[in-house]
């Protein structure tokens, strides 16, 4: 028996939603031609047959006449037998496209997105980081060679594959993203790791330019002598694997407590952050933006990387320039929304 509804259920989609919408009209048109002054009109007679073999059953239209209850029971028999399957390859396909997700074998045809190339510890607190930033898209795309994907969430989706292929780079619609962060593996000898990152962001540039887009990439660096021989590939960061560490022990050691502030502005899990943010058109000088922002709550640092306007605080703001805030969440959005 389970044999039978198995193949039942397997039958070609296409065919079986034809079969079963001329099954149901025919059924509708039958049952007008019965009880023509029960059923008015061939709609509703479809709508019977529809709430008939759903079992949802108003009890709004019903035959009162021999012929019609015994048509009745033969919708019954074979009206709901045929919605079953038809529920069944509903669920089929759902079980499908969960396991393909999975597997990594769907494209991702959102935009705007974060690709991360290569799964890791650091990848895993990158993408936990991504996801705790709710004023902007967060959604990422990652790209490895695992089996399954390594997280299931919401937000997360995930393509198998080799990331210096085309075909791949194409289902994470790496064109239309953010940004690109390509991290270096933890189960390979440390002298090729930096290799395998440059032979990545070569594919990636490569294919940029060949559909005439402009790619930002950031590359986790093993060894900074390696940085050298990324010169011919186009990297907009570099993020050493481990200089942080040794920066943060030395800052603590000399100023105690400093660890927690760089805790905030590395995370959004604590107080204060950093944000960024375009000038307002009534800004003409940092003097502006910084007494303005200071005065609804926000601390200036920087414009873009340059973190010495402090000393230019009379020069007139860039066109195009980003702007570094330090505040709550609570304050960059009354600052957006102004």
């Amino acid at each position: 028996m389970f044999e039978i509804i198995q193949k039942t259920v397997n039958i070609n989609t296409l065919k079986l939603i034809i079969f079963a919408s001329i099954f149901y009209t025919l059924c509708a048109f039958i049952i007008y031609f019965i009880e023509p002054n029960n059923f008015e009109n061939p709609f509703i007679g479809f709508w019977w047959v529809m709430t008939t073999v759903t079992t949802v059953g108003f009890g709004d239209y019903s035959p009162v006449t021999n012929a019609g209850k015994v048509f009745g029971l033969f919708l019954y028999l074979t009206g709901i037998g045929l919605i079953g399957i038809i529920l069944g390859k509903v669920v089929n396909a759902f079980n499908l496209y969960n396991r393909l997700k999975g597997e990594g074998k769907l494209n991702y045809n959102g935009q705007n997105h974060y690709v991360l190339v290569g799964w890791s510890s650091k990848a895993k607190k990158t993408l936990d980081e991504i996801l705790l930033n709710e004023h902007k898209n967060n959604n990422i795309v990652l790209i490895d060679q695992l089996d399954k994907t390594p997280i299931d969430h919401e937000k997360v989706h995930y393509i198998h594959g080799d990331p210096t292929s085309y075909e791949v780079l194409n289902k994470a619609n790496i064109l239309k993203s953010n940004s690109v962060i390509i991290f270096a593996s933890e189960s390979e000898d440390e002298l090729f790791l930096d290799g395998k990152s440059l032979l990545v962001a070569s594919a990636i540039e490569s294919y940029g330019i060949e559909h005439n887009r402009d790619i930002y990439t950031i590359v986790e660096m093993v060894r900074e002598k390696h940085v050298k021989m990324f010169n011919h590939v186009k990297i907009d960061e570099f993020i050493p694997s481990n200089d942080a560490f040794p920066f943060l022990m030395a800052k603590s050691t000399l100023h105690h407590g400093s660890s927690q502030l760089f805790r905030q502005l590395l995370s959004k899990r604590y107080g204060d952050d950093l944000w960024k943010i375009n000038p307002n058109p009534s800004w003409k000088t940092y003097r502006d933006a910084f007494n303005d922002l200071r005065d609804k709550g926000a601390n200036l640092i920087s414009a873009d990387n340059d973190l010495g306007i402090i000393r230019r605080i009379d020069d007139e703001i860039p066109k195009d320039v980003g702007l570094y805030i330090i505040c709550d969440k609570k304050t960059y959005h009354s600052i957006q929304n102004t």
